[in-house]
């Protein structure tokens, strides 16, 4: 009797470590945290009203910045996201700002985004090199997007997905210019 319960607590033992070596294997391999990836689709000028007076150095400014967004999960399991915001800045100082609602994109998953960025002309006109960058018919801007969350494995793995954008609006022909960068923490 006591050789037939040595024998079944080994097997039971080899079973429960094979599943172990199993489970750590799949752990390691596929089930490991990759990092979401965050692109900026486009970024397009809507409403853009300027006028400048020389006579009287002021400038009166009214702009919209669509910005569309994709967030791709390369995880098997969902990529959960908290509230944030995408913030548009003008020489490091802020103009303009969107919220993003909390969200969770499951695994494998795409969700596309679309902000929608009003500028602040008032935070603007304090700048000292606002009108000659007016004059000069050029605005540099920036749009930063961070969208921190968790990869949900067995325990949450915190993961931030960033997407910077410099823009160059031409006021004369109300073009855009974009330079994305992208970068992701897990």
């Amino acid at each position: 009797m006591t050789k037939r319960r040595t024998t079944i607590c080994l097997s039971v033992a080899a079973v429960i470590a094979a599943v172990a070596v199993i489970l750590l294997i799949l752990g390691v391999t596929v089930f490991k945290a990759k990092d979401p990836i965050t692109t900026v689709d486009s970024v397009a000028l809507k409403d853009l009203d300027f006028s400048v007076d020389v006579r009287k150095p002021t400038v009166h400014l009214t702009a919209v910045i669509e910005t569309a967004v994709t967030v791709t999960n390369p995880n098997v399991v969902g990529f959960k996201y908290a509230n944030s915001s995408a913030v548009l800045t003008y020489r490091g100082k802020e103009v303009g700002q969107a919220p993003i609602p909390a969200g969770e994109i499951g695994g494998g998953a795409a969700r596309g985004m679309n902000m929608t960025l009003t500028l602040m002309a008032d935070r603007l006109v304090g700048d000292s090199h606002f009108f000659s960058d007016v004059v000069a018919g050029t605005l540099a801007l920036r749009t930063d997007v961070r969208l921190p969350g968790k990869v949900q494995m067995l325990v949450g793995v915190p993961a931030v997905a960033y997407a910077a954008c410099d823009l160059e609006i031409h006021l004369a022909s109300r073009g855009v210019k974009q330079t994305c960068h992208y970068k992701t923490k897990l």
